[in-house]
């Protein structure tokens, strides 16, 4: 037995270890309540973060899970499979990238075409040069680290296909230039970066702008070129003209670079293979892919993909449980 198996092992029977992106936090504390209630004698703890950094805690055996959510569902079929740690990838919600701001920054102005501001139902699209804004100098475009989280990597293959679909030689370049890293940008909480005060712009997840321009009147986004923010499963093919190589996550000295190429925004989940409480973990995803979990998606965010979506050749690894709850097929609606 690994020692990670070890150490997950050795867990009380009555656990559950949820562990996801922290772009389904809002939805998922939701389920997480309804779970708790219908099994009080559960101690459940909840586990958010980068999803490729808590990828690498579940290979390097720091992180006991039992239910792993990533914000690419291509995380866990290029990340965890290979390692033998899950047998399969339920895609359950989808998004899209849009490009945030303050409407009281001076080195926004012009950023958005005309139309009026009212999200959900009115977004104006990006002006058609939005990109030379981000050029300018002393402009900050935030980011989180794209070896740990989805939402860094996406940022590098936005400026990539920006500059395919603008055909504006050097531009991806240009852009990462003023690309910042960020742990934690901007949540507000404490001393962490802001939008506004430490940086100007941001790609970030739909469902995460709109709930930040709920609480804040000056939060302003827009809507990219769909060829540009990932959000169309017809575009794939074009999407995947972009990637970004991450170092592995396997045992050191074997963990091969993993390329992942762009795709359409899709979360992705699983139960773990060694996961120590599958019975928790399954009536968990139960209410994640049930009634619920659509629920809890579609007043937090991101959309649900209802029913979830499975490949023909994971489907029959899925626990009879949950097989109801989902559809074989192509991963992407």
């Amino acid at each position: 037995m690994t020692s990670r198996g070890v150490a997950v092992r050795s867990q009380s029977a009555g656990q559950l270890n949820v562990c996801h992106a922290g772009s389904v936090q809002a939805a998922f504390t939701e389920v997480e309540k309804v779970f708790t209630s219908q099994h009080p004698g559960v101690v459940l703890k909840d586990i958010s973060g980068g999803s490729v950094a808590l990828a690498g805690r579940l290979a390097a055996g720091l992180q006991p899970c039992d239910v792993y959510a990533t914000a690419d569902y291509q995380n866990i079929d290029l990340l965890l499979k290979p390692l033998e740690l899950a047998d399969y990838t339920i895609v359950f919600a989808r998004g899209r990238m849009v490009l945030a701001y303050l409407a009281t920054d001076p080195k926004a102005q012009g950023i958005a075409a005309a139309g009026e501001f009212k999200p959900p139902t009115s977004i104006p699209k990006a002006a058609p040069d939005w990109y030379k804004a981000l050029l300018e100098p002393g402009v900050r475009i935030s980011s989180s680290h794209p070896f740990l989280d989805p939402g860094g990597y996406r940022s590098h293959m936005i400026a990539r296909l920006a500059e395919t679909h603008y055909r504006a030689p050097n531009l991806s370049n240009l852009l990462l230039e003023h690309l910042m890293i960020n742990a934690a940008a901007g949540t507000g909480a404490g001393g962490d970066p802001t939008l506004g005060r430490d940086y100007n712009f941001q790609f970030i997840y739909e469902h995460s702008a709109a709930a930040r321009a709920k609480a804040d009147p000056s939060y302003r986004y827009v809507a990219l070129p769909d060829r540009i923010d990932l959000s169309t499963t017809g575009n794939n093919s074009y999407y995947r003209q972009a990637s970004v190589t991450i170092p592995g996550i396997g045992p050191p000295g074997r963990a091969a670079p993993v390329q992942i190429p762009a795709a359409r925004v899709a979360w992705g989940l699983t139960i773990l293979k060694d996961s120590p409480n599958p019975e928790n973990a399954v009536a968990f995803v139960s209410l994640v892919l049930g009634g619920a979990g659509t629920a809890a998606f579609n007043a937090n965010g991101p959309a649900p993909i209802t029913p979830a979506l499975v490949g023909p050749s994971d489907y029959p690894r899925l626990p009879k449980a949950i097989r109801s709850l989902v559809t074989a097929g192509p991963l992407l609606p």
